[in-house]
Order: structure tokens, then C-alpha cells, then sequence
């Protein structure tokens, strides 16, 4: 028997590829299919099943195109009720693949579709489960998404998760391996580990959300304080992933195609794309295409692309480092982003050299900062870091305005003066800068290395933690 988890570090997400005899089963697949299929061929299998943990808002599943190019079954737990062809499984069903047994434990919760997939071995042993967004490493999942659909209350979902978590998982054997669906970083959830995997045991030591003293109403308040609103993307996501999509291999044949300058420049104006840079952000700084936006490619892309980009259907014009373009496409689909319409050929590079307009972004180094301080100039400067991590360590005197929530926090910014802008590391405030730069906000200087260079400096004065009531 294969079991693999196949994590994606982008989206936080783990799909898994299990294999027993010559027969194959993907749970939660990406988008992109393809090595998928070279793994089951590289193994001399053939793929049966896919396995759907619930309809997934914060990235379309592969499940679609898997099935139509394999034959695979799609599998769903009860309550689903997809446009397409699939199995509604019922609770405790069993699929058998190879010489394993796969069962379906309906978990209602996160979803009200939610379900776990239980294997037993070739021995009949259960093994492992996967928890898809029920259970992670170190959290359960959020229970205020399917409100509107669930036509249920957020404490009313959290306590149907509770129930779930008790009746169907915490009498489970403490050796079973948990696999979930996301690890740190996803939205999916508030306190998820680094860790991908953990025992059972392990998790109901630790995992705050699953301590046996806990009562159905401890669970209930600590599950849903603290929660973010969810990216504005999630709903469209979780419309796809249960209505259908465009085949991705059509996706991607629209995103990389091929435009010179004058071809860039004209489709822009013709259409009003959202220009895309996806090159570093100091590469960025030093020279682009005037009104475009920068959300680096090697970064979180994908969820600041659906967190910043409130429109999914508006086209896209991709300015990419040669030879990433199909990688800037293939992430953009996965979260829905499917009207990418083709690429600058040469990158920007091509758009100097036809003598066209640039644009740039000041960016200064910690040192500089430090010495325009020291001439006792008085600074604003802005935080665009989460208000959580504003609260952990800031400079004193700065302004928290969370790049989360640009749009709602742009009147706190005064186009005539001069910002000084910085987050952890560099990588969003120039997303923010250029935001704000296409906005007619031309007063913002970067800050590079953001607050771990100011930090490690030790030449401007931060604070420790302060506690949100004392900031009112």
C-alpha cells in the first residue's frame, strides 16, 4: 500500500494519492491533474476513485477533469449535492480499492456535506483518516462558511462540529495517521501547525480543540473567537468546485498566450485587464508598467490574488520573469482566477526596450530609514502587516493598516503625505505600494526587508505586546 501527500505550499493544501494492488484513489486533487496521472502510471495503476472531503472554498479541486480523463468516480459524503455526476456516499459506506477499504465518516461541521475517508489496511487495521478541513494539526475547521447554505448560525455549525469531532473521531485508535486537508497559512482555519501530519494520539494530547474536558459549549466559544472574515473569493470557489469549471488545459492554453508590446499595451487599454507583475517585489520597484499591481510569484500568490482581487471574472495581463508564465497561470487557476487572457513576451524587459512608460517605487534600506529619524524628522509610518502581528511587536508611532483589508482601510491614508511602508519582510508592502500606486497614491516609500530588518537593526525602537484593549 501507497500513501502519499502531495502539499502544496502555496494554498497550504494537501491532496493525497493512495495506492493499493494496481488500483489508485486522489483525495482533494489540485487543479492541475497531470501528476496525478504520472504517478498512477509511473505505479502501473489505474485511478478509481476520487475522494471529495466537501466542496472546497479556498481552491477548485481537480475532481472534474480527474474523472473525465481517468473514468475515476468522484465520491462525495452525504448531504452533497453537486450539478455533475458523482457518488452521494452514505455514512459508513465502504469503497474498496486494491486489498484496503476506504469508509466514509460523515462529519458535518466545517460543511454541512464534511466527511473523512477511514482506511483499514490489507489487514483490516485502520491506518490512517483524512480529515479534510474536520480536523487539522493543531485546529478544526472554521464552522462560519456554509451559514448561508446550512441555514445555520455559526455556534449552531460549530456545536454540529463538536458533535461530529466526539461521535465520529476522538474514540478512533490513538496510532491512526491523521492527514488533513491544510497545514499553517491557509484561511480554512485559525491555529493550524507547521506540521502536515500527526498521530490521532497526538492530536487529542495537544489539539486545543479536541481536549477531553471540554464541553460542547467551551468548544463553541473558543472554535469561533478570533475568526477573520473569510476571503471574498471563497464563495465563487466553492460555486465552482460543486457547478463545474472550464477544463484547466483550456485555462492555461488562454493565460499563456503569447503578446508582444504594442500587442500588451493595446489589449490592456481594449479591455481593462488587471495588469499582473508577478517578478520580485524590489525587481518590481525598480521599473514597471504603470498601474500594474505586484503580488510576487514566489510567495503566498495564490490566496493574496484571491484576497486582493475582488473581481474573479476580471481579465488578466500577466508581466511574469521569463520562462513562469505557465507557473503564474496554473496558480491562478487553482483559486478560480480562470480569464487570464495571455503574457508580455520577454517580460518586462521587452516593454523597455519598445521604449514604452515605467513607473517606479522608492525603496530605502532600515540604515536610511534610521538616518532620516535621526535628522529628527517626524516619520508616518505604515504597518500593513495582520493586526495580530501589529499587536505581537511594532514600531512605536506606526499606523496598522492591514493589507487584508486595503480596500476598507484606504481612507486612513492621506494622499498628500509622505508614508514610509513596511510588513514582516518586504514582500507585502510592495503589494500595498502598488495597490495604492494604481490608485493615484504616489507619497509611499517601501521599506526593504520590512519589520525583521528594522528589528534586527536595533537602531528604532519597537514595542513589546501590547493588549488589543489597551490600543482602544
Amino acid at each position: 500500500m501507497i500513501i502519499e501527500q502531495i502539499y502544496t505550499g502555496c494554498l497550504a493544501q494537501g491532496a493525497y494519492y493512495i495506492q493499493s494492488g494496481n488500483e489508485a484513489a486522489i483525495i482533494d486533487p489540485l487543479r492541475e491533474i497531470k501528476p496525478y496521472i504520472e504517478k498512477a502510471t509511473a505505479h502501473g495503476a489505474t485511478i478509481k476513485y476520487v475522494f471529495e472531503t466537501h466542496f472546497h472554498a479556498d481552491f477548485v479541486s481537480g475532481h472534474l477533469d480527474l474523472a473525465k480523463e481517468t473514468g475515476a468516480e468522484i465520491v462525495y459524503g452525504p448531504n452533497a449535492n453537486p450539478t455533475f455526476k458523482a457518488n452521494i456516499a452514505q455514512d459508513g459506506d465502504e469503497f474498496i480499492l486494491g486489498n484496503v477499504k476506504i469508509k466514509v465518516l460523515h462529519t458535518p461541521g466545517h460543511t454541512m456535506e464534511s466527511s473523512c475517508y477511514l482506511l483499514s489496511d490489507e489487514n483490516g487495521k485502520e491506518t490512517a483518516i483524512f480529515t479534510g478541513d474536520t480536523l487539522f494539526i493543531g485546529d478544526v475547521g472554521r464552522p462560519d462558511l456554509a451559514q448561508k447554505a446550512a441555514h445555520l448560525t455559526q455556534d449552531e455549525l460549530a456545536g454540529t462540529l463538536f458533535d461530529s469531532l466526539h461521535s465520529k473521531i476522538m474514540h478512533l485508535d490513538n496510532d491512526i495517521i491523521v492527514y488533513p486537508a491544510h497545514g499553517a497559512g491557509s484561511a480554512c482555519g485559525k491555529n493550524m501547525s507547521k506540521e502536515t501530519t500527526d498521530t490521532l494520539g497526538h492530536q487529542k494530547e495537544t489539539n486545543y480543540a479536541l481536549r477531553s474536558n471540554m464541553t460542547r459549549e467551551q468548544f463553541i466559544k473558543e472554535v469561533t473567537t478570533g475568526l477573520m472574515p473569510p476571503p471574498a473569493y471563497f464563495p465563487v470557489n466553492v460555486k465552482m468546485n460543486k457547478e463545474g469549471y472550464e477544463s484547466f488545459d483550456e485555462v492555461l492554453k488562454k493565460g499563456t498566450h503569447p503578446l508582444n508590446p504594442n500587442e500588451f499595451e493595446t489589449i490592456a487599454n481594449e479591455t481593462g485587464a488587471l495588469l499582473l507583475d508577478t517578478r520580485n517585489p524590489q525587481v518590481f520597484a525598480q521599473g514597471f508598467i504603470p498601474n500594474s499591481i505586484n503580488i510576487g510569484i514566489d510567495g503566498n500568490f495564490a490566496p493574496w490574488v484571491g484576497a486582493l482581487i475582488a473581481d474573479i471574472n476580471q481579465p488578466i495581463l500577466i508581466i511574469a520573469d521569463e520562462g513562469r508564465e505557465e507557473e503564474v497561470v496554473t496558480r491562478l487557476a487553482r483559486v478560480g482566477y480562470d480569464h487570464a487572457i495571455g503574457y508580455l513576451i520577454g517580460g518586462f524587459k521587452s516593454w523597455v526596450q519598445a521604449g514604452k512608460e515605467i513607473d517606479e517605487i522608492e525603496s530605502i534600506t532600515v540604515d536610511e530609514l534610521n538616518s532620516i529619524l535621526g535628522k529628527g524628522a517626524e516619520l508616518n509610518i505604515l504597518d500593513v502587516r495582520k493586526q495580530s502581528e501589529n499587536y505581537s511587536e511594532h514600531i512605536i508611532g506606526a499606523k496598522n493598516v492591514p493589507l487584508d483589508f486595503i480596500n476598507e482601510n484606504m481612507n486612513q491614508v492621506d494622499k498628500n503625505k509622505t508614508y514610509y511602508v513596511h510588513c514582516a519582510s518586504g514582500y507585502r508592502s510592495m503589494i500595498f505600494n502598488s495597490i495604492m500606486r494604481a490608485r493615484g497614491f504616489n507619497n509611499l516609500i517601501d521599506v526593504k526587508g520590512g519589520f525583521k530588518a528594522i528589528k534586527e537593526s536595533g537602531k528604532i525602537k519597537v514595542s513589546d505586546y501590547v493588549c488589543p484593549s489597551t490600543m482602544l
